[in-house]
């Protein structure tokens, strides 16, 4: 569940990075077996207690003390041996904000390095006690976030190099939820940061709509394909719920085929038994962050949606269709079994609100939630394919490194480079999910947002960031990054991997045109968007943290190349080359945190 508490940017990741060098685990390429593979509860028990009693044994190196406690949040066992075991912390029974961390271990179970995300002593001084009552600090947050509190935890703020006592408040409004940190000893508030994740930054949404600018967003074509329906033929016996072959007649992408459940004869719903009971449902304008408060999409007909927003099942056709293609391209490429490889089901809410101009990641719910435009600045809903991708990407990033913005200005801005790196990523692998659907009613590329209809003709884009004039995006790292609002400030990773995918200078990939530059004037030669992909991947869930700036990204992603390929590979120095290539090098890494 994100919550995403305003850590450090400080160069926290590094940890022994180049400790954990993972002796022996270098192999010639990726498997489709990418993702944690473990073979039974009682392995993946032995590599939790292993980890755990690794951290304690290096200390100075993991940095947990007395009166911590690790709770395993992630196994994984990688496919030539390597063990990592991602561990949420408490002290004294309080949980340490930005004191997560990851243990690594070779195939015998021996520590091999650590990757945490706070650098420092995460205990308060022993004479600190709370001032505030839980009472108090549960006021001051319903003050801050305007709405009401629920009860205030006792914490420590171990984030932006404290460790501070502190109260955490959740804080509900009718548009969500806000996560409130406040100071127990001061009664400052330490943090007030959103809890969903939108797709449009407040900042971009004011600028639109202050401008006057009209989205006209690109549809696909609305004729129905020559689908198969799954009524079971005359006479046949067939138990029900079962599994059936529907239409979705969508928005964006025209018609397109859908798993459904034919609950009795001639009775459909929109969930997909075949993907863990993934499902859509009607919001019907109301602001909830519950999934089962949403209305069932059923009928008489397996054919869903009329190509236009006069049917509402029209947008959960793009929704129950963008959310099946991101789940297949997790599980085909990574093997990851559903967003938080749980197997458990995806969640979307379409007609989320009244005239919601965005779309969320809301780990309240853990769900999708699809504003229909405001009716001005955009007109339709926003069920695109890539906002799908984008977003699902940050349900993934919740339940692996939890990358967090570093802070949040009173209008609900982000900034900071892990919040950053976290857009950064729902761009790169929302692109993948085109790239995987391969739908010719919108073209894989590496734009995001081009269907929307903005006058720019994308959103962001990867090769080149920096022409994304409407949010300022960046092509390459300065000391001032750290100030840059999230999605303007995603440009440097953005721009790092694409180099790495597909390299410099001029290049067409499916009738899209791209010029990438580079800092340096230097020539990088692409390794491919497979390997690119799986190399950001391996990143993401091995050597990740909620504190990741773009330096600690950069030796994430050689660690991810040194393991899938080997140190002195191309692709391992092809990585280097590409951070290199954006002004991220290990000679400019920022010595003293923010």
């Amino acid at each position: 569940m994100r919550k995403p508490h305003i850590r450090s940017v400080a160069v926290a990741v590094a940890v022994a990075t180049a400790a954990t060098g993972l002796a022996g685990t270098a192999f010639a390429g990726p498997t489709t077996g990418e993702a944690r593979s473990v073979a039974s509860v009682t392995d993946s028990a032995a590599v939790v207690t292993a980890a755990r009693t690794a951290a304690f044994a290096h200390a100075s190196a993991t940095g947990v003390s007395t009166g911590d406690e690790l709770r395993a949040q992630d196994v994984m066992l990688d496919p030539e041996g390597a063990r990592h075991v991602r561990f949420e912390r408490t002290h004294n029974g309080m949980p340490v904000l930005g004191g997560d961390l990851v243990v690594h271990l070779d195939h015998k179970l021996a520590y091999t390095g650590v990757t945490r995300a706070a650098g420092q002593t995460v205990k308060p001084a022993a004479a600190t006690k709370a001032k505030l009552t839980a009472g108090q600090a549960a006021a001051k947050a319903a003050r801050a976030a305007k709405g009401e509190a629920g009860t205030a935890q006792l914490v420590v703020d171990a984030r932006d190099g404290a460790s501070a006592l502190a109260y955490q408040v959740t804080v509900t409004d009718q548009d969500g939820t806000n996560t409130v940190v406040v100071d127990a000893v001061t009664g400052k508030v330490r943090s007030n940061t959103p809890d969903s994740d939108q797709f449009l930054s407040p900042k971009l949404v004011k600028s639109l709509q202050k401008s006057g600018v009209t989205a006209t967003p690109s549809t696909g074509d609305a004729r129905a394909a020559a689908l198969g329906r799954a009524d079971a033929p005359t006479g046949a016996k067939t138990a029900f719920p079962s599994a059936a072959n529907g239409t979705g007649k969508t928005l964006y992408v025209g018609s397109v085929g859908l798993t459904t459940t034919q609950t009795s004869r001639g009775h459909y719903q929109l969930a997909d038994p075949s993907r863990y009971g993934t499902e859509v449902r009607d919001a019907k304008g109301k602001s909830t962050e519950s999934f089962n408060a949403g209305t069932k999409f059923t009928g008489t007909s397996n054919v869903w949606g009329n190509g236009a927003t006069s049917n509402r099942a029209s947008a959960a056709a793009d929704a129950q269709y963008g959310i099946t293609k991101t789940l297949d391209f997790y599980k085909k490429t990574f093997g990851r079994k559903g967003i938080a490889d749980n197997s458990k089901a995806a969640h979307g809410l379409v007609h989320w609100g009244n005239k919601v101009a965005n779309a969320f990641w809301d780990p309240t719910c853990n769900c999708m939630l699809y504003g229909d435009g405001d009716g001005q600045t955009f007109k339709k809903p926003l069920v695109v394919l890539d906002v799908t991708g984008h977003e699902l990407t940050h349900g993934v990033v919740d339940s692996t490194a939890k990358l967090e913005p570093t802070y949040v200005d009173e209008d609900g801005n982000q900034y900071g480079e892990p919040g950053a790196l976290n857009e950064s990523l729902a761009d790169i692998f929302g692109s993948n999910v085109e790239f995987y659907a391969n739908n010719k009613q919108d073209t894989p590329d590496y734009l995001i947002g081009e269907k929307l209809g903005l006058s720019q003709k994308f959103l962001r884009r990867l090769d080149h960031p920096s022409l994304d004039k409407l949010e300022g995006t960046i092509d390459y790292w300065t000391p001032d990054t750290y100030y840059t609002e999230v999605h303007a400030g995603s440009g440097v990773s953005s721009h790092a991997y694409y180099l790495l995918a597909e390299g410099s200078g001029k290049k067409t990939i499916n009738g899209v045109a791209y010029n990438s530059p580079t800092y340096n004037k230097s020539t990088v030669k692409g390794i491919s968007r497979t390997k690119a992909t799986a190399i950001f991947y391996r990143a993401l869930t091995r050597y990740m943290v909620s504190t990741t700036d773009f330096h600690g990204a950069r030796l994430a992603t050689l660690q991810a190349a040194k393991d899938l390929y080997g140190a002195n590979s191309t692709e391992y120095k092809t990585v280097n080359q590409a951070w290199a290539a954006v002004n991220v090098t290990a000679a400019n890494t920022p010595a003293a945190k923010h």
